[in-house]
């Protein structure tokens, strides 16, 4: 297979985001949509991928660290084929074929570039990706034989009546090898209204001097353009309905499946039952037989094969759940484990904490980990039971099949098999209520007169 190299065009302003963040790091289920792009091409391993940045190019190499990818800058901003030229210099050297795309057209599969760079394997210089949108709108036109060889590139504002009735439409990403990609991009002129450089004349190039043109078709939601808070909304909708699809497919039961929203690298096992409203933050694995309840929301969590969370639990990163373990509702877990199990069913905040297998947390029951300034470890043992109502201040260790009787503040260890009770003395003051009551009652009867006299 020939080489591939891409270059990501990602110099706009992004102006109708109206925001602060480069357009292309805009999430999708958790994940800049560039970095979604970047994903699906890394199937094909390109030899060389360059990002053409423009504004906030310093926002673009942040996210992009780590990465083994260049930004190259154009400045000033005069079209998309000049600004897929500012890559040259970093591609020097490279042969093979080359894929211009768009960092706001994320979700363009790894299978169709191949198709892209399939055509080329003919006798077509570039190949173009076309689609067949439900409204064309003003998209610009291919004008294309049954055998997918393109005899026209126009834009809409150019093109005849019998031109704008034709449904395929150009998507913008294109490919060609180098040594037709570099002289075509070059001899792009700018004689139109705007005076820019436009990629689809590489095209429009290459049928002037006769060569071929193909045209590969995909569905229009892998190329749709996000340019506006609600079209990154509308591809989250669409981003999460296949996800949500694929789930149910892979074995897992959702019961309200519209409602369930999934992060970019949620792993759910098979038999995992996932009810209504729930939501899944970046970096959760959930294994086989597991119950996740109502309005919980999971990020950052391992949760074990039986396990159930919920209803209106929270598990925050580092949560760990281990098998037969159980939350329920407005249980909080952050960087806690819960052992084999064990269960804390309601109104319970674990954090920095391990507790052991089969240990039953009370109503109410606290890890106090933070003074203010660090945090520390609760560890609770096997078997031990927290009444309701306790607070473990934390560094503490409750010994395995310990006892804290409810309503405890406990700031020592407990030994295994202890009981630790911390209550103050209770005192009883017969007849002080009713005397209190009847002095309040006197009281409220007299501000009543006093008004009624004003």
């Amino acid at each position: 297979m020939t080489d591939l190299a891409a270059i990501i065009l990602a110099a706009g302003k992004g102006t109708r985001m109206k925001s602060d963040l480069h357009k292309v790091l805009h999430s999708i289920a958790g994940k800049p949509m560039l970095l979604h792009l970047l994903d699906n091409l890394a199937e094909l391993q390109p030899q060389r991928t360059v990002v053409v940045a423009g504004d906030r190019r310093e926002q673009l190499d942040e996210a992009l660290t780590g990465h083994d990818i260049v930004t190259a800058l154009q400045d000033p901003q005069l079209g998309t084929a000049h600004a897929a030229l500012q890559a040259k210099e970093a591609l020097a050297g490279f042969a093979g074929n080359i894929l211009v795309c768009f960092g706001d057209v994320p979700m363009v599969r790894a299978e169709t570039v191949r198709r892209l760079t399939q055509a080329l394997e003919g006798d077509a210089t570039v190949a173009v990706l076309g689609f067949r949108p439900a409204d064309p709108l003003a998209y610009g036109r291919i004008i294309a034989d049954g055998d997918g060889t393109v005899r026209k590139m126009v834009e809409y504002k150019d093109a005849s009546a019998d031109e704008r009735a034709v449904d395929l439409c150009n998507s913008g990403l294109i490919v060609a090898h180098s040594d037709d990609m570099w002289p075509l991009l070059e001899a792009v002129g700018n004689d139109n209204a705007q005076g820019e450089y436009y990629l689809p004349d590489v095209a429009t190039g290459a049928i002037a001097r006769g060569d071929r043109v193909a045209v590969v078709e995909c569905e229009a939601d892998e190329v749709a353009g996000i340019n506006s808070r609600a079209e990154l909304a509308a591809a989250e909708g669409r981003w999460q309905m296949a996800r949500r699809e694929a789930a149910m497919a892979d074995g897992a039961s959702l019961r309200a499946p519209e409602t369930v929203f999934f992060s970019h690298d949620t792993l759910l096992g098979r038999d995992v039952t996932v009810e209504q409203h729930v939501v899944f933050g970046p970096g959760v694995t959930i294994a086989d037989h597991v119950h996740i309840k109502a309005y919980s929301h999971i990020e950052g969590a391992t949760i074990a094969s039986q396990a159930a969370v919920g209803p209106f639990a929270r598990l925050r990163p580092g949560a760990v759940m281990e098998e037969g373990s159980f939350v329920g509702n407005f249980v909080e877990m952050k960087k806690a484990t819960l052992g084999k199990g064990a269960k804390a069913s309601h109104l319970t905040y674990l954090g920095d904490a391990t507790v052991g297998a089969n240990a039953n947390i009370g109503a109410g029951t606290i890890t106090c980990n933070y003074d203010g300034y660090f945090k520390y470890q609760t560890v609770i043992g096997e078997r031990a039971f927290i009444g309701s109502n306790s607070a473990l201040i934390a560094p503490v260790n409750i010994g395995a099949d310990a006892i804290v009787a409810a309503g405890s503040t406990v700031s020592r260890d407990v030994g295994d098999g202890e009981l630790r009770m911390v209550r103050a003395e209770q005192m009883v003051k017969q007849g002080w209520a009713d005397r209190f009551h009847d002095t309040m009652k006197n009281r409220k009867a007299a501000q009543k007169d006093a008004k009624k006299t004003d």
